[in-house]
């Protein structure tokens, strides 16, 4: 395939879709049951604003985080003044959408109220503030005890005056950047990734008149832009000026993607660069038909065609590779000593870091690669439970090739955290 005929695919693919007309259903009842209570107005769906991602047009499928504004009359803020006043506010929404939503889990969370929808894994986060003479908000904050200002407004501006100097790439590379966050368990919020997108945009205008054929060089650019910025602990959002904090490093799966992105490049033209494409991106790239028979059976399943994926959680595994008559090593140390597994081990994949709160759901991956596990069909792949204590999956090396194993954390029907590891098979078997 063409350049442009994979990322304007993946671009398509990664459409929020059918999913947007119930999104809109379900923000037109939040606001009807709000008016009804704050205005006494039925059937109203005025005094809403949608922000985050979805506000800002770079969300994308599976998007499951829907953030929401409520305005309140002007009249009540004297009423909620006081260092009660966040409480009995969140209070009063969360009571409102209850008697909505009878059976939905609605639960107040410090800045605002939380309504878990699972029948579609949408969670709406609904914010009542009230509005400023310059277009800011003052939200409640129970934790404060206070009223605080936000300004997504200039944040979805910014983001639209960037898109439309770039001839629409502001929003195209931040879609294409949640797609790389979510298929490689980078813990990057929505608003740090558009921040760091207008910043790239801030220092180049070389894409800005360019097509989709040009998308790959972008996005390598991109990539070594992220690769290369200095480790900080927050940064100003675009627009707002607002401080973003930095959960977690993102500059090493950054160089990760940017080296992938140089192989496509490389192999541009070739089946191989679909493939590569799809390690930045995830499944959302389509792979190259094969013009020859395959003799195996693809059995390979992707965790975004069960759940919706929304990373925002850090997951670690690690692997025990045991053999009888040697002592217990750890995978990633052979990794990193550059150390070849030999066939006939046996493994034990374990989460030794996690981030999420209890209760959660695992799912594992087992994928063989290579010529030898087609000429076995058995390249595995499907999503699978743990069958081992804590969580953890045990295997056993049995042929030779590359093999990938990956762990997803599922909360709330949300893959909210995933990891991966490599586990490279010597050719010499002994």
């Amino acid at each position: 395939m063409k350049v442009n005929e994979i990322f304007d695919a993946l671009l398509e693919n990664l459409k929020v879709g059918d999913a947007s007309t119930t999104i809109a259903a379900r923000r037109d009842e939040i606001t009807k049951a709000l008016n009804k209570d704050f205005r006494s107005v039925e059937g109203s769906t005025a005094n809403r604003l949608m922000v985050g991602s979805y506000g800002r047009h770079t969300a994308i499928r599976g998007v499951s985080d829907l953030d929401m504004i409520y305005i309140l009359p002007a009249g009540l803020r004297s009423s909620y003044s006081s260092e009660t006043g966040p409480q009995k506010m969140l209070n009063r929404v969360r009571n409102d959408l209850t008697a909505r939503y009878p059976n939905t889990d609605i639960r107040v969370d410090q800045c605002v109220v939380r309504v878990q929808f699972t029948s579609n894994k949408f969670k709406f986060e609904v914010q009542p503030a009230f509005e400023n003479s310059d277009g800011s908000f003052d939200y409640p904050d129970t934790k404060a005890e206070g009223w605080k200002v936000t300004k997504p407004r200039e944040e979805i501006a910014a983001t639209k005056d960037r898109n439309d100097r770039t001839s629409t790439k502001m929003r195209h590379l931040a879609r294409m950047t949640r797609a790389w966050k979510d298929a490689n368990g980078v813990v990057m919020g929505g608003l740090l990734i558009d921040t760091l997108v207008y910043r790239f945009f801030s220092k180049t205008s070389e894409y800005d008149d360019k097509g989709s054929l040009w998308f790959d060089l972008m996005v390598r650019d991109f990539f070594e832009f992220l690769m290369n910025e200095p480790d900080k602990d927050h940064y100003r959002a675009l627009g707002s000026n607002q401080r973003v904090n930095v959960k977690k490093r993102f500059q090493p799966k950054a160089k990760k993607a940017h080296k992938r992105c140089l192989e496509a490049i490389d192999n541009e033209g070739k089946a191989s660069a679909n493939k590569k494409w799809r390690e930045v991106f995830g499944s959302a790239v389509p792979l190259e038909a094969s013009k020859a028979a395959r003799s195996f059976k693809d059995t390979e399943e992707f965790i975004e065609s069960r759940y919706p994926v929304d990373i925002s959680e850090s997951l670690t595994i690690d692997c025990k590779v045991t053999q009888n008559g040697w002592r217990p090593a750890s995978l990633r140390e052979m990794l990193k000593n550059q150390t070849l597994l030999l066939p006939n081990k046996k493994l034990t994949f374990t989460i030794t870091g996690c981030s999420v709160s209890h209760p959660y759901d695992v799912k594992w991956k087992v994928l063989n690669r290579g010529d030898e596990a087609e000429r076995r069909n058995n390249i595995r792949g499907e999503i699978i439970s743990p069958n081992h204590a804590g969580n953890a999956r045990h295997e056993q090396t049995s042929f030779r090739g590359e093999h990938v194993v990956e762990c997803y954390i599922i909360k709330d029907g949300i893959v909210v955290a995933r990891d991966v590891i490599d586990v490279p098979i010597s050719t010499n078997a002994h």
